[in-house]
């Protein structure tokens, strides 16, 4: 926890590694602002500090419409450790509260409403609905100043079933009605374009090679600043780029999908492929505290998978095989039961594995496959002697087990050892 020492100096200094760790209410004009606000400072007296953006929203105080508190990276700290909590708060963020009442949120959550209540008022300090409408006026009003989509369908993207109702909510929560806010907010770029903030630093370089080493052909597209794929999310459909803009702390995402509905899940979902939100500050000065002696990336993120699902597909095709030879797996299973999209395609649902066989996928699960591209492989060949190894079929899965068992616990003899 920073105490008021560490704020001041972080947003004296417009400090973009503290950028959504901590908010700033002004009491002489009712606006909070990230600690990068680009405005004149205010003096010490006349400010107070949040957590977070709902807790200043709560006090009383309106969203900036200059740094655009909507826009700041979200803060693991202030949402705690509790696992309840953490999964309550992330099935909200994804529409729980939308698209069904909060009896049946509680229900996959395996607790009673009264419990649920009790916890968000002690650890956040307001009702699980009252969370729930905060995240989408904040999202509308990120939509606002930064796309060309109509208030009707920025209303339908952020949650709201009707216009009326998101109105209410909106004048009520920001202060402005979203046609106010959208005359003071100037020019956005054309198209459903996003800028996503992080913290600095962020190791692009590092996350960019990992995606590119291992990126499906159709599925993901890798370039020297940016990183794409296609996508589902439910039953919509479609695709974005991420661009690096290292001068802004920022990604701008291009983003084509086919249901606005589904916009605020993705969004986040495209936030946690690229991390955007870890506190790598935080995470790096414990791990120097544990290993003292290990070297550090800074700024290092996790490379993240679109669905838990794709991710075990891949975790399973990717066993005991290189990254090289596991690529090649999961880009024929893509080409093979992937949907079309465009000119790329999306990653093969659960019901498409499910209705196939996959005797065609090469994997050593069937007796005669030989898996030439493996590392573990190469490295054991020279104990065939120059032998093919097609005199083993049709048993050449179990010649690759035994190479992979050699290889792993008995290192071939040098050339020094045999004489």
């Amino acid at each position: 926890m920073l105490d008021p020492a560490q704020r001041r100096q972080a947003r004296l200094a417009r400090d973009a590694r503290f950028d959504g760790r901590f908010f700033v209410g002004v009491t002489t004009t009712g606006i909070y602002c990230r600690p990068v606000c680009p405005a004149t400072p205010p003096r010490e007296r006349n400010v107070r500090y949040f957590d977070s953006a709902l807790a200043a929203a709560e006090a009383g105080f309106r969203p900036c419409l200059r740094c655009r508190p909507d826009s700041a990276p979200d803060s693991p700290a202030w949402r705690g450790t509790h696992t309840t909590l953490e999964r309550a708060l992330r099935l909200i963020d994804e529409g729980a509260l939308q698209e069904a009442t909060l009896t049946a949120l509680c229900d996959r959550l395996g607790i009673g409403e009264r419990y649920l209540r009790r916890l968000f008022q002690q650890r956040i300090g307001v009702s699980p609905k009252a969370y729930a409408q905060h995240r989408q006026c904040l999202f509308a009003k990120q939509l606002l100043h930064q796309t060309t989509l109509p208030v009707t369908d920025i209303a339908y993207a952020s949650g709201f079933r009707s216009l009326r109702r998101f109105n209410d909510a909106f004048h009520s929560r920001i202060g402005l009605t979203p046609r106010d806010l959208r005359r003071r907010a100037g020019d956005p770029a054309e198209g459903l374009t996003l800028h996503l903030a992080y913290r600095p630093p962020y190791a692009w370089e590092t996350l960019r090679d990992f995606h590119a080493s291992r990126a499906i052909e159709g599925l993901e597209w890798v370039g020297e600043r940016h990183y794409g794929r296609c996508i589902r999310w439910g039953e919509a459909t479609g695709r974005f780029t991420a661009k690096h803009l290292p001068d802004r702390h920022a990604f701008r995402v291009r983003l084509e999908l086919d249901d606005l509905h589904a916009l605020a899940p993705v969004v986040r979902r495209i936030r946690r492929v690229l991390d955007l939100d870890a506190d790598t500050a935080t995470i790096e000065a414990h791990l120097a505290e544990a290993f003292p002696d290990l070297p550090l990336i800074e700024g290092l993120r996790l490379p993240g998978v679109w669905s838990p699902f794709e991710a075990g597909v891949r975790a399973i095709l990717g066993q005991q095989v290189s990254v090289v030879a596991a690529r090649r797996l999961v880009t024929r299973l893509v080409r093979e039961l992937g949907e079309p999209d465009g000119d790329g395609q999306r990653f093969p649902t659960p019901a498409a594995l499910a209705d196939d066989d996959l005797a065609w996928l090469p994997m050593p699960g069937a007796p005669d496959v030989w898996l030439d591209g493996d590392a573990g492989v190469r490295r054991a060949l020279p104990r065939l002697d120059g032998a093919d190894p097609a005199r083993a079929a049709p048993w050449r899965s179990y010649l690759t087990l035994q190479l992979w068992s050699r290889d792993l616990s008995h290192p071939p003899r040098s050339q020094a050892d045999d004489r």
